[in-house]
């Protein structure tokens, strides 16, 4: 103890803490201790006021509750519910209905590159801005891109199921895959 005591009084350290705690120099900072109080007191009014008047708060406590019950990310169940739409199509037999789905799942598609930050002025250069993400599947998107295009310019155009099976299956992966980044 003693040794700490030499320590402290050697450097200084002992004046200092004396010093530091002195009634003259804390009557000397009080007026300057209230003014940061009532600052602090402000912003702290200032954000409660905030909080409650904005939705951010509500939006965030919502998104929690509902990934918490859901067991899945805030949004998925709105993807996996469109999804569910699109391929119903497929299951009515018509060639009708396999055309609109193809052409539905690439406006998903879109639309999902478009929330991520990928939006470009048409399909290629937004494929191309999602970058590596997919790459391994750039083959493929395209394909699907070309049926969706063959479909919409060429009233003619026969497609089948297991086609447009292939085509969807092939947006339902990228959709996921740009949703999972």
């Amino acid at each position: 103890m003693d040794f700490w005591n030499s320590i402290y009084n050697s450097l200084g350290i002992t004046d200092f803490i004396y010093f530091i705690s002195s009634p003259q120099l804390q009557d000397m900072l009080f007026p300057i201790k209230l003014i940061f109080v009532c600052f602090a007191m402000f912003f702290l009014a200032f954000v409660v006021y905030f909080m409650l008047n904005s939705s951010w708060l509500q939006y965030k406590f919502l998104e929690d509750v509902t990934e918490f019950f859901s067991w899945q990310a805030y949004g998925a169940r709105e993807i996996t519910k469109q999804w569910n739409k699109i391929k119903r199509r497929i299951e009515s037999g018509s060639e009708a209905d396999y055309k609109l789905s193809v052409i539905d799942a690439e406006d998903f598609f879109m639309e999902t590159l478009e929330k991520a930050g990928y939006e470009g002025k048409d399909f290629e250069s937004s494929v191309i801005m999602a970058g590596k993400i997919l790459d391994s599947m750039a083959n493929d998107l395209r394909i699907a891109h070309e049926t969706r295009n063959s479909i919409v310019y060429n009233p003619d155009f026969k497609i089948s199921e297991a086609l447009a099976k292939r085509v969807l299956d092939t947006f339902e992966l990228a959709v996921n895959t740009v949703g999972a980044s």
